[in-house]
Protein backbone atom coordinates (compact mmCIF):
# COMPACT_ATOMS: atom_id res chain seq x y z
CA UNK A 1 0.00 0.00 0.00
CA UNK A 2 1.39 3.96 -0.95
CA UNK A 3 1.68 6.40 1.76
CA UNK A 4 1.08 6.23 5.02
CA UNK A 5 -1.94 3.92 4.34
CA UNK A 6 -2.56 0.83 6.60
CA UNK A 7 -4.65 -1.88 5.74
CA UNK A 8 -7.35 -2.77 9.02
CA UNK A 9 -7.86 -6.54 10.09
CA UNK A 10 -10.96 -7.60 11.70
CA UNK A 11 -9.58 -7.59 15.53
CA UNK A 12 -8.66 -10.40 17.78
CA UNK A 13 -11.48 -12.37 19.30
CA UNK A 14 -11.19 -14.58 22.59
CA UNK A 15 -8.85 -17.80 21.77
CA UNK A 16 -7.12 -20.41 23.54
CA UNK A 17 -3.61 -21.84 22.88
CA UNK A 18 -2.38 -24.38 20.09
CA UNK A 19 -2.77 -27.80 20.98
CA UNK A 20 -1.58 -30.69 19.19
CA UNK A 21 -4.35 -33.15 18.32
CA UNK A 22 -2.37 -35.18 16.10
CA UNK A 23 1.22 -36.04 14.18
CA UNK A 24 2.26 -32.53 12.67
CA UNK A 25 -1.49 -32.03 13.47
CA UNK A 26 -2.82 -28.79 15.92
CA UNK A 27 -5.52 -26.41 15.88
CA UNK A 28 -6.18 -23.21 17.55
CA UNK A 29 -10.26 -22.99 19.19
CA UNK A 30 -11.29 -19.19 18.96
CA UNK A 31 -14.47 -17.44 18.69
CA UNK A 32 -16.21 -15.15 16.22
CA UNK A 33 -18.66 -12.15 16.64
CA UNK A 34 -22.13 -13.25 14.83
CA UNK A 35 -23.96 -10.57 15.12
CA UNK A 36 -24.49 -7.72 18.68
CA UNK A 37 -25.55 -10.49 20.56
CA UNK A 38 -23.88 -13.96 19.55
CA UNK A 39 -20.51 -15.00 19.82
CA UNK A 40 -19.29 -18.24 18.31
CA UNK A 41 -16.67 -21.27 18.55
CA UNK A 42 -14.55 -20.91 15.52
CA UNK A 43 -11.43 -23.19 15.27
CA UNK A 44 -8.29 -23.46 12.65
CA UNK A 45 -6.58 -26.63 11.98
CA UNK A 46 -2.34 -26.39 11.61
CA UNK A 47 -0.74 -29.15 9.32
CA UNK A 48 3.05 -29.16 9.67
CA UNK A 49 4.99 -30.67 7.07
CA UNK A 50 8.82 -30.23 7.40
CA UNK A 51 9.60 -26.69 8.70
CA UNK A 52 6.28 -25.49 6.59
CA UNK A 53 2.81 -24.71 8.08
CA UNK A 54 -0.35 -24.71 6.51
CA UNK A 55 -3.30 -22.92 7.98
CA UNK A 56 -6.66 -24.03 7.42
CA UNK A 57 -9.90 -21.89 8.06
CA UNK A 58 -7.40 -19.38 9.60
CA UNK A 59 -8.52 -17.81 12.90
CA UNK A 60 -6.37 -14.13 13.59
CA UNK A 61 -3.96 -14.92 16.59
CA UNK A 62 -3.03 -12.65 19.44
CA UNK A 63 0.61 -11.69 20.08
CA UNK A 64 1.17 -14.56 22.24
CA UNK A 65 -0.98 -16.90 19.65
CA UNK A 66 1.25 -15.43 16.91
CA UNK A 67 4.34 -16.27 19.01
CA UNK A 68 3.34 -20.18 19.28
CA UNK A 69 2.78 -20.44 15.48
CA UNK A 70 6.01 -18.83 14.51
CA UNK A 71 7.34 -21.58 17.20
CA UNK A 72 5.92 -24.42 15.03
CA UNK A 73 7.62 -23.19 11.54
CA UNK A 74 7.21 -21.09 9.42
CA UNK A 75 3.42 -20.08 7.85
CA UNK A 76 3.90 -21.01 3.83
CA UNK A 77 -0.01 -21.67 2.97
CA UNK A 78 -3.52 -21.08 3.84
CA UNK A 79 -6.57 -23.03 2.97
CA UNK A 80 -10.05 -21.69 2.56
CA UNK A 81 -12.51 -24.99 2.65
CA UNK A 82 -15.65 -23.04 3.12
CA UNK A 83 -17.51 -20.22 1.24
CA UNK A 84 -18.85 -18.74 4.72
CA UNK A 85 -15.48 -18.32 5.78
CA UNK A 86 -12.62 -15.77 5.26
CA UNK A 87 -12.23 -12.77 7.19
CA UNK A 88 -8.69 -13.09 8.26
CA UNK A 89 -6.89 -14.69 5.35
CA UNK A 90 -5.62 -11.38 4.35
CA UNK A 91 -3.72 -11.09 7.68
CA UNK A 92 -2.07 -14.49 7.44
CA UNK A 93 -1.25 -14.18 3.31
CA UNK A 94 -0.41 -10.30 4.04
CA UNK A 95 1.83 -11.33 7.27
CA UNK A 96 3.81 -14.39 5.45
CA UNK A 97 3.24 -13.44 2.38
CA UNK A 98 1.37 -16.70 2.13
CA UNK A 99 0.04 -19.05 -0.85
CA UNK A 100 -3.42 -19.12 -0.56
CA UNK A 101 -5.31 -22.33 -1.27
CA UNK A 102 -9.12 -21.80 -2.50
CA UNK A 103 -12.25 -22.95 -4.43
CA UNK A 104 -13.15 -20.81 -7.45
CA UNK A 105 -16.78 -19.37 -7.30
CA UNK A 106 -16.85 -17.53 -3.49
CA UNK A 107 -18.61 -14.49 -3.32
CA UNK A 108 -18.43 -13.59 0.45
CA UNK A 109 -14.77 -12.66 0.88
CA UNK A 110 -12.87 -11.77 -2.66
CA UNK A 111 -9.73 -11.25 -0.93
CA UNK A 112 -6.41 -12.44 -0.86
CA UNK A 113 -6.78 -13.34 -4.83
CA UNK A 114 -6.80 -16.91 -5.43
CA UNK A 115 -2.90 -18.24 -5.68
CA UNK A 116 -3.96 -22.43 -6.44
CA UNK A 117 -7.09 -23.77 -6.88
CA UNK A 118 -8.60 -26.06 -4.56
CA UNK A 119 -10.36 -29.09 -6.80
CA UNK A 120 -11.53 -32.47 -5.85
CA UNK A 121 -8.60 -35.25 -5.34
CA UNK A 122 -6.32 -32.16 -6.50
CA UNK A 123 -2.82 -31.11 -5.22
CA UNK A 124 -2.56 -29.77 -1.44
CA UNK A 125 0.39 -28.01 0.10
CA UNK A 126 0.98 -31.21 2.25
CA UNK A 127 1.07 -35.08 1.59
CA UNK A 128 -0.90 -37.60 3.22
CA UNK A 129 -4.49 -36.08 2.61
CA UNK A 130 -7.14 -36.02 0.32
CA UNK A 131 -9.46 -32.78 -0.54
CA UNK A 132 -13.58 -33.45 -1.25
CA UNK A 133 -14.91 -30.73 -2.79
CA UNK A 134 -18.98 -30.23 -2.64
CA UNK A 135 -19.63 -30.34 -6.00
CA UNK A 136 -23.41 -30.18 -5.77
CA UNK A 137 -23.87 -27.12 -3.25
CA UNK A 138 -24.76 -23.47 -4.26
CA UNK A 139 -21.17 -21.93 -2.92
CA UNK A 140 -17.74 -23.36 -2.00
CA UNK A 141 -17.33 -25.79 0.64
CA UNK A 142 -14.95 -28.70 0.90
CA UNK A 143 -13.14 -30.85 3.56
CA UNK A 144 -10.09 -32.74 4.01
CA UNK A 145 -8.55 -36.02 5.66
CA UNK A 146 -5.57 -35.84 6.85
CA UNK A 147 -3.57 -39.13 7.64
CA UNK A 148 -2.70 -38.37 11.04
CA UNK A 149 -3.52 -41.27 13.57
CA UNK A 150 -6.28 -43.14 12.25
CA UNK A 151 -7.56 -40.60 9.99
CA UNK A 152 -8.74 -36.59 10.82
CA UNK A 153 -11.71 -35.15 8.92
CA UNK A 154 -11.35 -30.77 8.72
CA UNK A 155 -14.43 -29.25 7.83
CA UNK A 156 -15.40 -25.97 7.50
CA UNK A 157 -19.73 -24.99 8.00
CA UNK A 158 -20.76 -29.07 6.42
CA UNK A 159 -20.05 -30.90 9.72
CA UNK A 160 -19.70 -29.69 12.95
CA UNK A 161 -19.61 -31.55 16.43
CA UNK A 162 -20.28 -30.12 19.69
CA UNK A 163 -18.95 -31.84 22.93
CA UNK A 164 -19.93 -28.66 24.45
CA UNK A 165 -20.57 -25.35 24.22
CA UNK A 166 -17.75 -23.74 25.14
CA UNK A 167 -15.92 -20.53 23.25
CA UNK A 168 -19.75 -19.48 22.73
CA UNK A 169 -21.43 -16.60 24.64
CA UNK A 170 -23.56 -17.04 27.10
CA UNK A 171 -26.36 -15.95 24.50
CA UNK A 172 -25.27 -18.47 21.92
CA UNK A 173 -25.20 -21.04 24.35
CA UNK A 174 -28.32 -20.47 25.28
CA UNK A 175 -30.10 -20.39 21.85
CA UNK A 176 -27.47 -23.44 19.95
CA UNK A 177 -29.73 -26.36 20.83
CA UNK A 178 -32.99 -24.16 19.60
CA UNK A 179 -31.28 -23.55 16.06
CA UNK A 180 -30.26 -27.03 15.43
CA UNK A 181 -27.05 -27.48 17.31
CA UNK A 182 -27.53 -29.93 20.00
CA UNK A 183 -24.08 -31.07 21.59
CA UNK A 184 -23.77 -34.11 19.20
CA UNK A 185 -22.66 -34.18 15.64
CA UNK A 186 -24.49 -32.51 13.29
CA UNK A 187 -24.57 -31.65 9.24
CA UNK A 188 -24.41 -27.95 9.67
CA UNK A 189 -28.72 -27.12 9.45
CA UNK A 190 -28.24 -23.45 8.40
CA UNK A 191 -25.29 -24.59 6.10
CA UNK A 192 -27.24 -27.35 4.34
CA UNK A 193 -30.48 -24.95 3.69
CA UNK A 194 -28.20 -22.10 1.74
CA UNK A 195 -25.90 -24.47 0.64
CA UNK A 196 -28.57 -27.20 -1.15
CA UNK A 197 -29.87 -25.73 -4.68
CA UNK A 198 -33.95 -26.16 -5.10
CA UNK A 199 -34.79 -29.27 -6.27
CA UNK A 200 -31.07 -30.76 -5.01
CA UNK A 201 -29.42 -33.48 -2.56
CA UNK A 202 -26.18 -32.57 -0.74
CA UNK A 203 -26.60 -36.46 0.07
CA UNK A 204 -23.71 -37.93 -2.71
CA UNK A 205 -21.17 -35.35 -1.52
CA UNK A 206 -21.71 -36.57 2.02
CA UNK A 207 -21.54 -39.93 0.60
CA UNK A 208 -18.11 -39.16 -0.62
CA UNK A 209 -16.63 -37.92 2.51
CA UNK A 210 -18.07 -40.94 4.44
CA UNK A 211 -16.03 -43.45 1.60
CA UNK A 212 -12.80 -42.21 3.41
CA UNK A 213 -11.23 -43.61 6.70
CA UNK A 214 -11.06 -41.12 9.23
CA UNK A 215 -11.60 -41.67 13.11
CA UNK A 216 -11.38 -37.83 14.62
CA UNK A 217 -13.67 -34.68 13.09
CA UNK A 218 -12.57 -30.91 13.22
CA UNK A 219 -14.93 -28.56 12.15
CA UNK A 220 -14.15 -24.45 11.86
CA UNK A 221 -16.69 -24.54 14.61
CA UNK A 222 -17.75 -26.99 17.86
CA UNK A 223 -15.21 -28.96 19.22
CA UNK A 224 -12.58 -31.47 18.68
CA UNK A 225 -14.26 -35.12 18.22
CA UNK A 226 -11.18 -37.19 19.25
CA UNK A 227 -12.74 -40.69 18.28
CA UNK A 228 -15.54 -42.40 16.86
CA UNK A 229 -16.16 -39.93 14.42
CA UNK A 230 -16.67 -42.20 11.29
CA UNK A 231 -19.78 -43.47 12.85
CA UNK A 232 -20.78 -39.97 14.46
CA UNK A 233 -20.83 -38.57 10.61
CA UNK A 234 -22.97 -41.50 9.60
CA UNK A 235 -25.56 -40.89 11.60
CA UNK A 236 -25.79 -37.16 11.31
CA UNK A 237 -25.86 -37.58 7.66
CA UNK A 238 -28.84 -40.15 8.13
CA UNK A 239 -30.22 -37.78 10.09
CA UNK A 240 -29.83 -34.39 7.98
CA UNK A 241 -31.44 -36.58 4.92
CA UNK A 242 -34.21 -38.94 6.37
CA UNK A 243 -37.10 -36.95 4.40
Amino acid sequence: MSGSAKKAYPPVYPHRRIEKIGDNLFMARGSIKFNSFIRLSRNMAIVKSGSELTLIDPIRLNARGLRDLDALGTVKHIIRLGGGHGSDDPFYVDRYKATFWCQEGGTRYREPPIDRVLTEGGELPFGGARLIAFSGASFPEAAIVVASGKGVLLTCDSLQHYGDYSNNNLTARIVMPFIGFPKTTVVGPIWLRAATPPGGSLRADFDRILAQNFDALLGAHGTLLKTGAHAAVERAVAKAFAK
